[in-house]
């Protein structure tokens, strides 16, 4: 017998979406422990650059948290950088559409800095958030992104520190560490950590639902499909069980234009 457990949403990617199009009222606060030689920089981020980042950090837009050594105690580290294109030279600070080039850019350089395929992605602890220069600076003409790993997700309170480099943290076989689980009753309700750590639910694989280029095919039929096909993944994921349950978490229109295509499928494991 099967029991499903519908997951209505991954907070985790809500979260990314959240900073898609997050507006700014103010260029302060920049994060703790701030440097002020970066706080109203025109000049690009360093690429590589570490830093002690929380998850209140990552809520703002701009960041001028200080530099940390690789070497030294970190949570974050910048994988991707560069400037606007011209299209957003004359735009508004907070125009939506800088949201949405970066969420792209961002998502598919995460990916590739780790060493993950699109389905492993959404199955890491471990998550990204961008920055875009101060009001001042943008005033002033910088039109740049900055995009960091961090050690956690946005259910997280705290983040975890990160090794030295994070580049490649997921290639080959991931270590647990880096891979989401859940504890609780439900996915839903429950807390998402590390898989190294014990928990009830394992993020063990996903389905891709459509192409860049197809419409959102509406919340009843990617819930049905995500449905259909997680019972069936799931269930050879866990080499045939007689009886097993199963969760997944399927996204809504707004991650679908953000770019998400995949709905995520949970064991009821504590391997």
């Amino acid at each position: 017998m099967t029991h499903a457990r519908a997951v209505v949403g991954l907070r985790a990617l809500a979260a990314l979406v959240a900073l898609v199009t997050l507006a700014a009222c103010t260029s302060e606060p920049q994060g703790t422990n701030t440097d002020p030689e970066q706080v109203d920089s025109t000049e690009i981020p360093e690429l590589g650059a570490c830093r002690l980042l929380t998850p209140e950090d990552v809520e703002q837009p701009a960041n001028a948290t200080r530099t940390v050594d690789c070497s030294e105690k970190h949570t974050a580290q910048t994988f991707a950088i560069g400037e606007l294109p011209e299209q957003f030279d004359d735009v508004e600070y907070d125009d939506a559409k800088v949201g949405e080039y970066a969420y792209r850019t961002c998502s598919q350089k995460f990916a590739k800095f780790l060493g993950a395929d699109e389905s492993l992605v959404l199955r890491t602890i471990v998550s990204w958030a961008w920055f875009r220069p101060s009001e001042t600076a943008w005033d002033n003409g910088a039109r740049w992104y900055r995009c960091d790993i961090v050690g956690g997700n946005g259910s997280s309170e705290s983040y975890r520190p990160l090794p030295e480099t994070a580049e490649g943290l997921l290639a080959g076989r991931p270590d647990d560490r880096w891979l989401v689980c859940a504890t609780g009753e439900t996915v839903a309700e429950g807390e998402k950590v590390p898989c190294a750590q014990e928990h009830d639910w394992r993020a063990a694989t996903t389905i891709k639902l459509g192409e860049p280029d197809d419409p959102y095919p509406g919340d009843d039929v990617v819930a049905s499909r995500t449905k259909s096909f997680c019972a069936t993944s799931i269930k050879a994921w866990l080499n045939y069980p007689a009886r097993f349950e199963f969760a997944y978490t399927h996204f809504h229109k707004a991650e679908w234009e953000a770019g998400n295509r995949r709905s995520v499928c949970w064991a009821k494991t504590s391997e």
